[in-house]
């Protein structure tokens, strides 16, 4: 009999028992595939769009980028004679001066905002015949004057908006009131941009402040003329100036792309991250199933080497077994994949994300890899069960089924998992130890790298320990059943703990996350708490700069002590030691100390926003060896050069503008010109004694025309960033919930084999009287102690790992540790459930046995 014909006779004969491990390898392929093929959709929407968006040439200001949004809220721009000067450059067709805007913001006659709610941005400018290029007007006409917007038809479908309809743009300059006269649509796929165009004469003088400037020109070329030699002639007519950036159509696009590409990277490298999670706890579904079938069939393995069978053979029979469970597994993961994929981009659209499945993209690299992992993943995981069966000896034939665990390589094993865990234990306890965070960063991985090992391989001897503790609390309360199922437990700790530690794996980084985000909160409040002396902040969600009329508006409010603005500036700081640095410099009022509380380690904080003054952090004094009383020069980056003396250092002892530089903003007015001036990043303000709540309507009242900003007390302060961290976990935990169904599916596997092997066993313990519920029973009570077994150990490792990386967020002024006890009860008692819903399978099928044909099976 051949190897082959040995290991798809094995293969088929068992493939129910194989059903589950499949899966587990389905999930986790289908996942890896998913994340690949999403995000190679969102590269190839994104490629589209750029490209048709992009002229042959484009001609920009030098200091222009595609990325930020500029911070006195107007882009930067070109003069108008530029656009005169390329035209007259050889192989040109046509150039055409265009107005872009990203610092905009667009409601209906509701006040409702028209942008995305995913980030995506909304753009302001005129319509040019580079536009036709990605876009077609589906109804009405372009903007004719001042009173007429086109929008585009995305957009316009999402808010109902029709021709007639009034919007008003919001930007730095003013109000824009007009009426849509057309609609728009797109030739490839928006992701979700909200697109508005004005005529030429009012997107200059509204969005740039200036009746002859451009943002940019775009350039096409003559038939027969490459975008290279285009590029080449209009840098010729324009003598070659620095103070313009030339790009091609590709080059465009790929600049637009790279703003993009980090933010793909994080997603596409987090969610791998969370499949290489599923994956690790279904090699541990794997090396159980394979562990369990060569126990079972110890007598075949020991016949067929009684006839002639080498080790070799043997142990390759068991990996075959393996290849094919990969391959079918990992083919059923990569289909699963894609439609993954699909349903990803359509939830993405609910939200506001439109992708097209027109633009799905399957790479040839995705199913290799799917392909790759799969099976390789499952071999090594069947790796060490194929050698156990490789050792099997003849003499096993004559023996019952399953073989006596080496107690030698037992102890081995207990004695490199204490060592391991202890050596993870001494990580984390030099992580809370560290006075860098990089230096405890490094600490902190590796003792979570340790500390995972070594419960992993520890688990055999924390399950005798853990389910007898466990079984005192649980089990003994049903009585002989419940003794039943915890010898059951007991028999095989092996077993049982490579079952839990499936488990341990998802619930520890639960729980890390948890006592982390909660940490996080509670460090804020009570930051906020000390620190916050501001009665109102506002600001906006998505990061926009506040406008002058909505400044202006908060101002005029009634019941208001004061109001503080609130800029940053960029500049380079030449240092008392003669170095120079970039840094980014706060310019605030002086009624600023009164609305954030810093600690003063030398000098005065009020003198910081006298003239020609400012305040440092003690980090960066320290580094740079600065005292109060010396000089620093300030190079603004849109402006003059400043002496400015130090009159303050505060400490960095904090998690609120950590690190952060002051200065007046009448100081910052002496060398930036007005119409460079960054706008309002924040705003404070403060009540009238007495008239907090008089106040605060008056200040949403006052703001009720931007949308886009708002307004909260310190209790709407608190709760905002709490659920913007409960809505970053829920999405972390949504992710992990993969690694948690592959567990739960590995316990339903343990228990389903368990079942098998103890056939015998069952028949003769229904013969003597167990009944079919008791039988039911002792087996979901089985798997009842297992699941709290795995998340006693996940729950309390997640919290060791949370406590220590708490530590490493005091030294970012994060300082109070919490744990979230609900949340820890809560999954403690859910895994109990979890237990019993894995249980469900297996006790109908053993309550379902005949009780002869189980007493008269063999092993």
């Amino acid at each position: 009999m051949t190897v082959w014909k040995t290991s798809m006779r094995n293969f088929f004969a068992h493939k129910g028992r194989m059903a589950l491990s499949a899966v587990a390898v389905l999930l986790s392929v289908a996942f890896v595939c998913g994340t690949l093929v999403f995000t190679d959709t969102m590269n190839t929407t994104f490629d589209k769009l750029f490209a048709a968006t992009s002229a042959d040439v484009t001609v920009s200001p030098k200091s222009a980028r595609t990325d930020e949004t500029p911070q006195n809220g107007k882009p930067e721009s070109l003069p108008a004679s530029v656009v005169d000067r390329v035209a007259k450059a050889d192989g040109v067709k046509d150039a055409e001066g265009a107005v872009s805007s990203m610092a905009v913001t667009v409601v209906d006659s509701h006040n409702k905002n028209m942008g995305s709610e995913t980030g995506a941005p909304t753009i302001a400018g005129n319509w040019t015949h580079n536009d036709l290029r990605s876009m077609e007007i589906t109804s009405g006409h372009a903007p004719r004057g001042p009173t007429e917007v086109m929008i585009d038809a995305d957009t316009a479908d999402k808010h109902h908006l029709k021709i007639g309809d009034e919007l008003r743009t919001i930007a730095v300059t003013g109000d824009i009131r007009a009426r849509i006269s057309g609609i728009a649509a797109f030739k490839v796929t928006n992701p979700g941009a909200a697109i508005v165009y004005l005529d030429t004469a009012t997107a200059q003088q509204k969005l740039l402040g200036r009746p002859d400037v451009f943002t940019h020109v775009s350039v096409t070329a003559e038939p027969g003329i490459d975008d290279g030699t285009l590029k080449r002639s209009v840098a010729t007519a324009l003598d070659g100036s620095a103070a313009y950036k030339l790009q091609t159509q590709q080059e465009a696009a790929d600049a637009n792309k790279d703003s993009m590409g980090s933010f793909l990277d994080v997603m596409k490298y987090a969610m791998l991250g969370f499949a290489g999670i599923a994956f690790l706890v279904g090699i541990f579904l794997i090396v159980n199933t394979f562990s369990m079938l060569v126990a079972q069939r110890t007598r075949e393995i020991g016949l067929m080497r009684a006839i002639g069978s080498s080790r070799k053979q043997v142990n390759r029979s068991v990996l075959l077994e393996a290849v094919l469970l990969g391959i079918v597994g990992s083919v059923l993961g990569v289909a699963a994949g894609v439609g993954l994929a699909v349903g990803l981009m359509k939830a993405m659209g609910v939200v506001g994300m439109e992708l097209s499945t027109q633009d799905l993209t399957v790479a040839w690299t995705t199913p290799v890899i799917g392909l790759a992992l799969g099976v390789i993943v499952t071999v090594l995981a069947a790796y060490l069960p194929a050698r156990r069966a490789g050792k099997v000896s003849p003499m096993a034939a004559l023996r019952d089924s399953g073989t006596p665990a080496d107690a030698k390589s037992g102890w081995l094993r207990a004695g490199i998992g204490l060592v391991l865990t202890g050596s993870g234990a001494a990580a984390l306890w030099a992580t809370a130890q560290a006075d860098k965070s990089s230096d405890g960063s490094l600490f902190l991985g590796l003792g979570v790298v340790l500390t995972l090992i070594g419960f992993i391989v520890i688990g055999p001897l924390l399950a005798g320990v853990v389910v007898r503790a466990l079984s005192v609390v649980v089990l003994r309360l049903f009585g002989p059943v419940g003794r039943l199922a915890e010898r059951n437990a007991l028999r095989n700790p092996r077993r049982t703990g490579a079952t839990g530690a499936a488990l341990m794996i998802g619930l520890a980084l639960v729980a890390c996350l948890s006592v982390v985000g909660s940490s996080m909160v509670a460090s804020a409040t009570d930051e906020l708490d000390k620190s916050v002396g501001a009665d109102f902040i506002v600001q906006s969600s998505k990061g926009q700069l506040i406008v002058p009329q909505a400044a202006e508006a908060l101002t005029t409010a009634p019941g208001i002590e004061h109001v503080t603005n609130y800029k940053v500036l960029g500049a380079k700081l030449t240092n008392p030691d003669g170095s120079t640095t970039d840094q980014h410099v706060t310019a605030a009022d002086p009624t600023y100390p009164q609305d954030l509380r810093r600690e003063t380690v030398a000098g005065d904080l009020p003198a910081a926003y006298g003239k020609d003054a400012m305040s440092v952090g003690d980090g960066y004094a320290t580094a740079h060896g600065i005292k109060v009383g010396d000089t620093i020069t300030v190079a603004f980056e849109a402006g003059a050069t400043a002496k400015l003396k130090v009159a303050a250092i505060t400490s960095d002892d904090t998690s609120v503008d950590q690190g952060s530089m002051y200065m007046n903003t009448a100081t910052a007015q002496r060398y930036v010109p007005a119409d460079k001036m960054p706008k309002n990043l924040i705003m404070f303000a403060k009540a009238q004694d007495g008239k907090e709540k008089e106040a605060y309507a008056a200040l949403k009242s006052s703001l009720a025309q931007y949308p886009q900003y708002k307004v909260q007390n310190q209790a709407d302060f608190k709760q905002s960033l709490k659920d913007q961290i409960g809505q970053l976990l829920n999405i972390v935990y949504g992710l992990l919930a993969l690694a948690i169904i592959v567990a739960v599916l590995g316990v339903v596997n343990t228990l389903a084999l368990s079942v098998v092997e103890r056939t015998r066993e069952i028949g003769l313990m229904r013969a003597i009287g167990l009944s079919r519920r008791q039988l039911r029973r002792m087996i979901r009570l089985e798997s009842v102690v297992i699941a709290l077994f795995g998340a006693l150990l996940g729950l309390g490792l997640g919290m060791g790992w949370g406590t220590s990386a708490q530590k490493l967020l005091a030294l970012e002024g994060l300082g109070v540790l919490e744990i979230p006890w609900p949340t820890i009860i809560t999954v403690f008692v859910a895994s109990a459930f979890v237990g019993l819903f894995a249980a469900l399978v297996p006790a109908f099928r053993a309550g379902r046995m005949n009780v002869l044909n189980a007493i008269a099976t063999d092993g």
